[in-house]
Formats: structure tokens, sequence, C-alpha cells
């Protein structure tokens, strides 16, 4: 496939595929020659939209006073290269990023500056709301109070009017690279943006973690839903605010999530309070280190894994490996951690890798998403 050229690159360097189909070659080749070494079919690789499907992106903050730049790092530094009218990203994304931008500008606000640690605004985060196609903002500064902000949070709330979904300051005052700080100042809108992933309806504050290509992230949840008994007793570590886990709850007798980050379980608990009792009933919520919580496992007849890209935590690889579900479900985001995995899941010769497929979660990278089933080795 040849598309038109991007008119960000170079040097913008996040779409290092750009006009490239499907997933990179190296990876799939990856891939397949894991499935013939299992005695498995070809995998299969689902891919999406290739514009506008990116609905959550974090832009970085750089520039002169009165002349702002918001988009991407350059490769292997802190310049960042300007994309207003980036491909690849909702239009909304793009069209709050100029709002940001202007109101930037007229309330001179100051850029931060990475080696001085000076200047206020660091980063945006933008999230879509489906539903109500609008737009979740949270401007990342370099301070600790709002009110030297007040002034360009109103011109932001003005200017984005009916678009805008809720808008958030976040204080970040740590010279590293971490994008975001812990505490939140919640200027306007609701606390969370809602989307639906198997009937479910699942909560996102701002400090979450979400996925950005959302029909891709829906293609992987139908997908393990189809992939669970009914009436299974259920555990997802990682389990976030709970987009595959709830989505499964109308299948299970029993449903335990684990998950450690607090802004994830806030949304969980959000969540879980807006369904019946009789689900509720059928929830619980283990909080903590997924290493920390493997006895969350140990009744469990399908076990899902999403682990960030380290990988599983080793208590909880080793506890799989050992004491083996019917069924492990893992959702890799790095391929690398993933065939690590792997390795130690099957070394004891409890676990057998039974299928594998592949999401273009990321289309233009590298990245591939990749769901894996594992079941219980039958032994004579």
């Amino acid at each position: 496939m040849i598309l038109s050229a991007c008119p960000h690159r170079p040097p913008c360097d996040g779409c290092p595929r750009f006009g490239a189909s499907g997933i990179a070659r190296a990876t799939r080749e990856t891939l397949q020659e894991l499935a013939r070494a299992h005695g498995l079919p070809e995998v299969a690789e689902h891919s999406g939209a290739l514009f506008g499907f990116r609905h959550r992106a974090r832009l970085a903050i750089r520039g002169r006073l009165g002349a702002p730049k918001i988009g991407l790092f350059e490769a292997d530094s802190h310049r960042v290269v300007h994309i207003p009218n980036c491909r690849v990203q909702h239009p909304l994304i793009n069209e709050v990023a100029g709002v940001v931008r202007g109101a930037l500008a007229q309330a001179q606000v100051t850029c931060y500056s990475d080696r001085a640690h000076l200047g206020v605004a660091r980063y945006l985060q933008v999230v879509i709301e489906r539903r109500s196609s609008t737009a979740q903002v949270v401007l990342v500064v370099n301070a600790t109070s709002a009110e030297p902000l007040v002034q360009c949070l109103e011109l932001i709330r003005a200017r984005l009017g009916s678009r805008l979904h809720s808008l958030w300051l976040n204080f970040n005052t740590q010279p590293n690279n971490v994008i975001l700080g812990s505490p939140f100042h919640h200027h306007c809108g609701p606390a969370t943006v809602a989307e639906e992933f198997g009937g479910a309806a699942v909560h996102y504050p701002p400090g979450a973690f979400g996925q950005s290509n959302l029909e891709i992230a829906g293609q992987i949840v139908g997908h393990i839903r189809e992939r669970i008994p009914a009436r299974a007793r259920v555990t997802e570590f990682y389990a976030g605010v709970g987009a595959i886990g709830l989505s499964v709850l109308d299948q299970v007798s029993a449903l335990t999530l684990n998950e450690v980050s607090p802004a994830s379980l806030a949304g969980l608990e959000i969540g879980i309070a807006q369904l019946s009792a009789a689900q509720r009933d059928r929830i619980q919520v283990v909080s903590g280190a997924a290493g920390a919580a493997t006895d969350a496992a140990r009744d469990a007849e399908v076990v899902i894994v999403d682990p960030p890209r380290k990988g599983l935590d080793p208590p909880l690889t080793q506890l799989l490996a050992t004491r083996p579900p019917e069924q492990l479900i893992y959702v890799s985001c790095s391929l690398d951690s993933f065939l690590q995995d792997l390795k130690l899941l099957q070394a004891p010769g409890a676990l057998k890798l039974a299928q594998l497929t592949a999401f273009n979660l990321m289309p233009f990278t590298d990245h591939v998403e990749t769901v894996a089933i594992l079941r219980r080795a039958v032994l004579c």
C-alpha cells in the first residue's frame, strides 16, 4: 500500500513505517516461526483504520514564550516536532492541540525547558470519549498551584465549548522524563471518560492507562470473550480499569481483578459501582502488584494477563508455570518480553501454546499486540 506523504516526516518519528500496511515484516516472521515451532496454523493478523484511529494522545509542549510547539519529540532528543495536522490522531485531538497552543500564547504561559527545568507547560494529554465526541484535556505543568493558569484554562474551556468533556491540570515538578505527576486539579467536566467493551461500561480517570486505538482494543476484547468458557471462574492480572475483565462478566461465574495503579483502581471502582448487586457479588478486586497477588489465581479456571512492556512479574510466572490454570490468555504489548515469559511458562511442561493472534494496534510502527492462548497440558 502506498500512501501520500506525511507533512511532518521527517523529523517526526511517530510513524516510522508510515505508508506500510500490516505489522512489521520481522515481527510477522517471528510470530510465524513461533507458530510453526508449536505446530500451529499461520498467525492471523487483524487491522483497522489507518487514519484518525488514535483516541488518546500525550504530546510534549516546548518552545518560546508566545510561540509554543505541541507534538512529539524528535528521536533521542527533547526537540519537539510541531504536528498540527497529524493524520493518525482523531481530528478532535488536533483541534484541541491548536486551541491549547493559542491559549498558552495568549495567557503568556511559559513552555518547559528540560535543561533548565524552568517554564510551566510540559505536556498535553487528550482523550476522546466516543459516545459524546468530546475531549478530556489534561495540561501537565511544572507548577504546584492552579492559580497562575486560570486564564489559560478559561480560554481553553471557552474555545472548545461543547467539544470539551473535562479540563484538568496535572502537577509535575520532577526533573525527569515521567509525563504525569501524582496531583490532579479538576477544573470542570465529568470525572471520567466512559467507554464500552462487550456491553460493559468502563471508566477512565485522567491518570488511568487506556489504549489509544479503541477499534483494535475492541477487537481484542471480543477475541478474548469468544474464548471464555461459560460459567468459568476467571482471574485477570494487570486489569486496569476493567476493559477486558468487566466485558466477560456476563459469561463467568466468578471474576477476580488485580491492579496496582491507584488511578486505574479508582476507575474500576466506578465501573463496578454501576453494576447490579448480583453482578457485583461475582467480582472480587485484589489491589497491589501482580507478583504479590498470586493467590488470586489459585481457584481460577481461566487466567488473563495483560502485563506492561516488561512482562509478567516473576512470582506470577512461577505460579502459572507450576500450578497452571486450564487456560491462560496472555495479551502482550512487547514481543521480546512475551517470548521470554513463554519459555518460562512452558518449561515445566504443564502449559502448551495453543493459539497465536496478532493485532495491528499501532499502525505504521514496529509494535504488535499479541494474544496467546495457552492450555494445561494433558499428561498421559
